[in-house]
């Protein structure tokens, strides 16, 4: 049952922003030049879910996870072994992929939780390097070094997306629900308890806020979302791997949401939309394309420390303050 603080919420000016954007994502196959940017942006689109996940516990409750892509390699393998090793349905897949990443992130959270700082950042990333060991070594369920192939497409009603621009939407749509539920979780009581917990842990619980139930729900909420990335990934590669869901990719995620903006929903999808892109055009340049690459994360920080859409949003104000200057003089002759 949706409640009506939900549905207020929706009015409120959720809906609005998310409709657009869905929108502008529809309308993106018959803007990009070939197939190739279709399928960066399908991928852009399945790391911009895992982001919009660990930003709501690293950028709203202040909780480092240096783990999440085991959750999405967790997903990934789930579904892949349900399907294409055991023959289950697409369904079942989903439910196993989700289930599983979800109750994994349960017993891992409760212990890990109670660390702070520094410890609680070791402790997901020992997690994420057994959860990768286990990948590489169990060759018979998963594959090994070598990794699963011949996980099937995703198929939705009977029919089996193999155009990309089918999959596109389905993943764009995926998104863009993340999103309605994201924004509107923030602006509830549940997303205020959270940047309580952020701001401090004391103050918070002297406000009468659960932190340990509210820290393990915002865990395992982010590792769903982990989940259902890995699901649409693995059925939209048809092959995963272990090198996918490793240390490296971890630390990726967490500068996506650095660069676009902690505690910023629009943030985290301009982070993964840019750093997953921007590889891409980098390419051209071969030799120097990982110097180029730093270096415009470097001059992000230095020029934007508060993110692409902070650093945007303070242009725009710029920009805004000279018009606002002559605009008053006009409106005072006028008095």
């Amino acid at each position: 049952m949706i409640s009506s603080g939900f549905l207020s919420r929706l009015a409120g000016g959720s809906l609005l922003p998310v409709a657009l954007f869905f929108a502008a994502m529809l309308a993106m196959p018959y803007v990009l030049p070939n197939p190739y940017y279709v399928s960066t942006l399908t991928l852009a689109c399945i790391n911009a879910i895992i982001v919009v996940g660990l930003n709501l516990l690293l950028g709203f409750a202040g909780q480092i996870s240096l783990g999440h892509a085991a959750f999405y390699g967790i997903a990934a393998y789930a579904t892949g072994v349900a399907t294409a090793t055991y023959g289950l349905s697409m369904g079942t897949g989903f439910f196993i992929a989700v289930g599983l990443a979800a109750a994994v992130a349960l017993v891992v959270g409760i212990p890990t939780l109670k660390l702070t700082g520094h410890y609680l950042a070791m402790g997901t990333l020992g997690f994420g390097i057994i959860v990768y060991i286990f990948f590489n070594e169990s060759i018979e369920l998963t594959g090994g070094p070598s990794g699963m192939v011949g996980i099937p497409r995703l198929a939705l009603f009977g029919h089996e997306l193999w155009e990309d621009t089918e999959y596109f939407y389905v993943v764009a749509a995926a998104l863009s629900l993340v999103l309605l539920l994201s924004l509107n979780l923030i602006r509830s009581r549940f997303g205020r308890a959270l940047m309580a917990i952020h701001t401090s842990e004391k103050a918070a619980m002297c406000i009468g806020v659960d932190i340990a139930r509210y820290k393990l729900f915002v865990f395992v909420l982010s590792a769903v979302y982990a989940a259902v990335a890995g699901f649409l990934y693995a059925h939209y590669l048809g092959f995963v791997a272990p090198s996918s869901f490793g240390f490296h990719f971890s630390v990726q995620l967490i500068v996506m949401v650095v660069v676009g903006g902690m505690a910023s929903v629009w943030g985290a999808v301009a982070g993964a939309f840019f750093l997953t892109a921007l590889p891409e055009f980098l390419r051209v340049f071969e030799n120097v394309e990982t110097l180029i690459y730093g270096a415009l994360l470097v001059l992000c920080m230095m020029f934007m420390p508060q993110g692409l859409v902070g650093g945007l949003g303070a242009l725009v104000r710029r920009l805004r303050r000279p018009l606002r200057g002559k605009a008053a003089p006009e409106e005072g002759s006028h008095g």
